[in-house]
C-alpha cells in the first residue's frame, strides 16, 4: 500500500454533523468535517451546561453516573429520518463517550443510519466508545471512526482530510499504510522511543513489552504494547495491558497518537 486516490462513495447520501462539545475542541472537528463535506451541522447542548472547571465537570459528571442518570439535551432541530449518515462527535469522559451523548442516543432513532464516530480524548477511548455505540444502536452501522488526542489538535485537519479520503467521503489523494506486522520484544532503543513519547503523560505508567512498526506518511508508526506499572502498594491484581499508539515524523520527536486497553 501506499499513496492512493479516493472515489467519493457519497454519492447523493444527506449527512449530518451532530456533536457535543465541552472545550471547543470536537466543535473545531465538527466545523472540519462539514466544511470538507458539505454536510448540515448542529451542537448538541445540554439544558444545564457543565461548568467549564475540570474538576467541578468531573464532579458532576461522576455524580450521575453514580445515581445512574444522564443529563437533559436541547431538542434536536434537524429531523434525523432524513439522513443516510451521521457524523457523531464527543469527548471522552470516563472512556467513552460524554454523557449528553447518551442521553442523544437514548431519545433517537438511528436505525439503518450510517455512523461515523469522531472523539477527542486526553489519551484514548475512542474504541470503547464505537463498542458502546455499537451496543445501543444495535440497528445502525457503525462504521470506523476517527480520534484525535487534545494536544494534537495541530494536526487535526490534515487526518480528517485523510480519514474522509480513506472512508470514501471526499475524493483524494491518501496515504493507506500496511497493516502493523507481528510485534517482536523491544530492543532498548524503541524502549526509548516509548519512554520519549509517553514520558510527560501522568496517566501512563508502563513499560513497553512488545511492538510492531509500519510506515506512514512522512514517518513511522508503533504500536506498542505495555504492562501498567504499579501505582502503589495498595494496588491489588495482576498488571493491566494497554496498546499505545506512537508517531515518529520525520525531524520530530516522539509523540503518542492514542492509548487502546
Amino acid at each position: 500500500m501506499g499513496l492512493m486516490v479516493a472515489g467519493s462513495s457519497f454519492g447523493q447520501k444527506k449527512a449530518l454533523v451532530l456533536y457535543y462539545s465541552q472545550t471547543s475542541n470536537t466543535k473545531a472537528v465538527a466545523q472540519e468535517i462539514a466544511k470538507r463535506t458539505g454536510a448540515y451541522i448542529e451542537e448538541i447542548q445540554a439544558v444545564k451546561p457543565y461548568d467549564g472547571d475540570f474538576q467541578a465537570t468531573i464532579s458532576r459528571s461522576q455524580q450521575e453516573r453514580n445515581q445512574g442518570i444522564t443529563p437533559e439535551i436541547k431538542p434536536i432541530k434537524a429531523d434525523i429520518a432524513k439522513y443516510d449518515v451521521i457524523f457523531l462527535g464527543y469527548p471522552i469522559w470516563f472512556g467513552t463517550y460524554a454523557p449528553p451523548i447518551a442521553t442523544f442516543l437514548n431519545k433517537a432513532d438511528l436505525s439503518g443510519k450510517k455512523v461515523v464516530p469522531f472523539a477527542t480524548f486526553g489519551s484514548g477511548g475512542l474504541d470503547t466508545s464505537i463498542k458502546d455505540l455499537a451496543k445501543n444502536e444495535p440497528k445502525a452501522e457503525i462504521l470506523p471512526g476517527y480520534g484525535v488526542r487534545a494536544l494534537r489538535m495541530k494536526a487535526m485537519e490534515k487526518e480528517v482530510d485523510q480519514f474522509l479520503k480513506a472512508s470514501g467521503f471526499i475524493k483524494g489523494e491518501f496515504f493507506a499504510p500496511k497493516p502493523f506486522p507481528a510485534p517482536h520484544a523491544v530492543s532498548e532503543a524503541e524502549s526509548a522511543i516509548f519512554d520519549k513519547a509517553v514520558g510527560t503523560y501522568p496517566m501512563i505508567r508502563a513499560k513497553a513489552a512488545t511492538v510492531a512498526q509500519r510506515d506512514i506518511e512522512g514517518g513511522v508508526e508503533y504500536l506498542f504494547t505495555a504492562k501498567e506499572s504499579p501505582r502503589g502498594p495498595q494496588q491489588a491484581g495482576p498488571a493491566g495491558e494497554m496498546k499505545i499508539y506512537v508517531t515518529v515524523l520525520n525531524g520530530q520527536e516522539p509523540e503518542f497518537t492514542q492509548v487502546a486497553r
